[in-house]
């Protein structure tokens, strides 16, 4: 399968599972608000959500995809299975461990994640009885991770993209099914997220048996630990918990920092990364996941040419799709905060207060998607140790920026620190990957970089003059019936991309005969044939 189509398979069923997510979230914004309730809730959400991204989704994934790709084509099926099974018994086993011991451990973590909570008793309580709901999610999660790694390896992008949905799902269905019986509708959202982990590996169970991949459990724990290749895999898990996992960082020093501004400023940012997860996880995620598996086999067969080829490529998808969207959330942020979540307890100040955020976090976008993109390239080589350097840095920036901000900007402010440490992440990458002659930004990919930036600012301007002549016209066009308002959303928004279409084409930007001819191209099976970019 072509890098595009890898890119275009995670990627549209990854935005399936967004859309299905700002319906979970306008759910959450009706029936939770930005309170008291839903910053006890957002803790308890992300705490096992952190640890997904350090122990599986990032570390382990990073880790474990390319050592996957590179055995099935050194080592046949058959044995690289085998060696799966050894990783995720492991993996489970210490993962189980770890989530008992939170357990038991959550009100002293949860002060420590949320120090803002430590005045008011009920909040720290709260906080503390939904985490330990949710924590064991982080089990399952992990074993998802490692199931949709298996998937991606054998050229398989959906099942795992469209794994996400089950949990939206689960949490809005959670509303009617569990809530009614819990102390407040937070504790039965929260069991929905427990509930939905499990279905998850079902889920992606059958999909692995439809590939003939049949995972037994190993339980001699103590002797598979001692094998070569598991001491390999975790020696370079331990490094890349930090370096996979750079961007969730960040947003727990986000988090920590922010609930010393005062209520509702935990929802503020949640609401406002969650609008920017999506071309993020679109996008950026998408590039990531395509590129690990076929860089890791390009390397695999001393491929450079058409390794760095595959870069330029993920670089320039990313650049097109990250660059528009960036400057659509910015010029549309208040319109589409408004009709996503200002509904029930959630008003028109908690719109301006999330809108502020949406607007700074937006601006990182595009940095943070060539990060996701470059990454892959040191991961891919089995270094993840040099990513490490760069997460301790960009946390560091992260971190002095919030304090130096957060006075003065509030909630916006440490965004903006976010922001600042995306671009911080990117300088080094760039540079790292061009000292060691791995990759450099060529001269006609900057040339399209600064064109794509060009193509996106006509674009803006277009839709500022569109929301110009719409107040002129009724005043605030936001306080109108939510289906005409929904309708002038719609027709900015085409407005938007069809200007940006159209200048694309105009300044060769875009090719899109090429983009279909490179989507329809019959796929290959990559264990058996390279794929090409």
């Amino acid at each position: 399968m072509s890098l595009f189509k890898s890119i275009a398979t995670f990627g549209g069923f990854t935005l399936i599972s967004r859309i299905t997510g700002f319906f979970r979230d306008m759910v959450l914004a009706n029936f939770l608000g930005a309170g008291m309730i839903s910053d006890a809730f957002f803790v308890a959400f992300k705490l096992p959500n952190l640890f997904r991204s350090l122990f599986a989704e990032g570390a382990f994934t990073s880790a474990f995809v390319p050592m996957l790709s590179q055995k099935l084509v050194s080592n046949g099926k058959k044995r690289t299975i085998h060696f799966a099974a050894q990783a995720i018994s492991v993996l489970a086993f210490f993962v189980g461990i770890f989530v008992i011991l939170m357990e038991l451990l959550m009100p002293w973590v949860v002060e420590v994640l949320a120090p803002g909570f430590a005045n008011d008793a009920g909040k720290i309580e709260l906080a503390a009885t939904l985490s330990r709901i949710t924590f064991p999610f982080l089990l399952f999660i992990s074993i998802v991770s490692f199931q949709s790694g298996i998937l991606n390896s054998l050229g398989k992008f959906a099942a795992p993209a469209s794994a996400p949905v089950i949990l939206n799902v689960m949490m809005i269905i959670s509303v009617f099914i569990f809530a009614p019986f819990g102390e407040t509708p937070a504790h039965g959202i929260a069991v929905g997220i427990t509930v939905a982990g499990f279905l998850e590996i079902l889920w992606l169970s059958f999909f692995l048996h439809k590939q003939e991949v049949y995972i037994k459990p190993q339980i001699n724990i103590l002797r598979i630990i001692k094998l070569p290749d598991i001491r390999t895999l975790f020696k370079r898990i331990a490094p890349g918990i930090l370096g996979a996992g750079i961007y969730q960082i960040n947003m727990v020093v986000d988090t920590i920092l922010v609930s010393l501004v005062g209520t509702g400023a935990i929802s503020w940012l949640y609401y406002a990364n969650r609008l920017q997860q999506l071309p993020l996880g679109v996008v950026g995620a998408a590039i990531g996941v395509a590129v690990l598996p076929i860089l890791s086999q390009h390397l695999k067969t001393d491929n450079i040419e058409e390794a760095r080829n595959v870069q330029n490529k993920a670089i320039e998808y990313g650049g097109l799709l990250s660059i528009p969207a960036a400057v659509i959330l910015i010029v549309l942020a208040e319109p589409i905060i408004n009709i996503l979540f200002q509904h029930g307890k959630f008003g028109a100040f908690e719109t301006e207060m999330t809108v502020k955020a949406v607007i700074v976090y937006s601006i990182g976008l595009p940095a943070y998607v060539f990060v996701k993109a470059l990454a892959p390239n040191f991961f891919a080589r089995g270094d993840t140790k040099t990513p490490v350097k760069y997460s301790i840095v960009v946390l560091l920036v992260n971190l002095i920026f919030s304090i130096i901000l957060m006075r003065p900007f509030g909630h916006a402010g440490i965004a903006g620190a976010t922001t600042i440490a995306a671009f911080v992440s990117l300088y080094q990458y760039c540079r790292g990957l061009r000292k060691r002659d791995f990759w450099s930004f060529p001269k006609f990919l900057i040339i399209k970089t600064l064109k794509i930036i060009f193509c996106s600012l006509v674009m803006a301007i277009l839709l500022e003059i569109g929301l110009y002549l719409l107040n002129q016209q009724f005043g605030n066009w936001l306080n109108l019936h939510i289906i005409p308002k929904l309708f002038i959303f719609g027709v900015l928004c085409i407005l938007g991309v069809a200007s940006f279409l159209i200048t694309a084409k105009l300044t060769h930007v875009l090719d899109i005969q090429e983009i279909l001819h490179t989507f329809m191209k019959k796929g290959q099976k990559r264990c058996s044939n390279p794929p090409s970019a």
